[in-house]
């Protein structure tokens, strides 16, 4: 029977000597893991398994709050390690997670390239590898790389990494499938099977079946109840419902936990639906806010957020700008629909027109893309 970790006086006791550190804390809330590798490091600072520990912790952190506080001191670890070993396979590794969620995917792309001559049988390099592509537009490829991490470790990763090349290239049920294999997967990571369990709400959500999608969400709280996607997709099944005193109450929760752009523009329609004037004015103002943030932190793209004021038909000067910015470094589907999107509103329909082709190159199935595509092909401007 493994023994969980115990806490005395503020000390982490491990009881379960026989057992590796990532193995005794890995039950452990992420918040409880970074302490408690924090605490082991100050003893053992060059100890490379929990450096390791230290900084899957930290990314652990960066998805459940997208606070990047934490992606930065990741990254300051895996820096002072390359410091010592710049060829360590381990570091490289991490460095393309940080580097994923920065959005620089041609640099993942082309480490996990090189780092794949010399280890072809790495399976978190294949996956990172195919995370890049994707993001970049290079399906195929992105395919034949999920083939090859598949291949090499059917997991969790594995299976939901394979169920949204499936979905984006537009075969919807063969994704359900293979995002309900991950679910069953599972991982000692309980809020990383949770996600899944998001994503495959979403996937229901997209294809028109909501109950299928709410239950989704709702075993993705049960694992982890504070998992905001989970909350915001609640949210939406509930608004596709008619149900909007429910809507927002789901997208309430998910802002207080992480105040996402998207979060306010939903919030923003459904106060404004339901009469609450004031309260839809508070998240226009957050929108606003979160505009003047990112100028003044030099922000270059922001893909959400040019989306959202295209919606609004706000500040369309800035929504091109950002997407003109996204588009040589992110050239996937998604930035296809949200660039002939903001196109659309700014008037120029025959460009729109050429973008949203491409967003439905692979028909895939997301609702959002067929709606602009319907108004954008009308050509009526608002």
């Amino acid at each position: 029977m493994k023994l969980a970790a115990l806490f005395l006086a503020g000390s982490l006791l491990l009881v379960a000597q026989h057992l590796p550190v990532d193995e005794q804390l890995v039950h452990e809330s992420t918040d409880a893991r970074i302490k408690n590798y924090e605490k082991l490091l100050a003893a053992s600072p060059n100890d490379l398994k929990l450096q390791s520990g230290l900084i899957s912790a930290y990314l652990q952190k960066v998805r459940e709050t997208s606070d990047f506080d934490y992606l930065n001191r990741a990254s300051k670890i895996v820096d002072r390690i390359l410091e010592k070993d710049g060829g360590s396979l381990t570091a490289l590794r991490f460095e393309n997670e940080i580097d994923l969620q920065r959005h620089d995917f041609k640099a993942v792309a082309e480490r996990s390239a090189d780092m794949l001559k010399y280890e072809p049988s790495d399976a978190g390099t294949w996956g990172n590898f195919g995370d890049a592509l994707m993001e970049l537009g290079e399906y195929e490829r992105a395919g034949n790389a999920y083939v090859r991490m598949f291949a090499l470790r059917p997991s969790l990763s594995s299976y939901n990494r394979m169920a949204w090349y499936r979905f984006v290239t537009g075969d919807p049920n063969s994704a359900i499938a293979l995002m309900r294999e991950a679910v069953d997967a599972g991982d000692p990571v309980s809020q990383n099977t949770a996600w899944c369990e998001a994503e495959l709400g979403d996937m229901y959500f997209k294809i028109g079946k909501l109950n299928e999608a709410a239950d989704a969400y709702s075993a993705a709280l049960t694992l982890f109840p504070t998992l905001h996607r989970a909350l915001a997709g609640y949210g939406q099944v509930e608004a596709a419902r008619g149900h909007t005193a429910e809507a927002i109450r789901e997208y309430e929760r998910a802002q207080a936990i992480v105040p996402l752009p998207q979060y306010a523009g939903a919030l923003e329609d459904l106060y404004t639906q339901a009469g609450m004037t004031r309260k839809a004015h508070e998240q226009r103002d957050l929108i606003s806010t979160i505009e003047k943030l990112g100028q003044a932190t030099n922000e270059k793209t922001n893909r959400n957020l040019a989306l959202l004021l295209a919606d609004h038909n706000r500040d369309l000067p800035l929504a091109l700008q950002l997407m003109k910015a996204e588009l040589p470094v992110r050239g996937d589907v998604y930035t296809w629909d949200a660039y002939a999107w903001v196109l659309y509103k700014s008037g120029q329909v025959a460009e729109a027109k050429q973008a949203s082709q491409k967003a439905l190159s692979l028909h895939t199935p997301e609702p959002m893309f067929y709606a602009h595509a319907r108004q954008i092909e009308a050509g009526i401007t608002q």
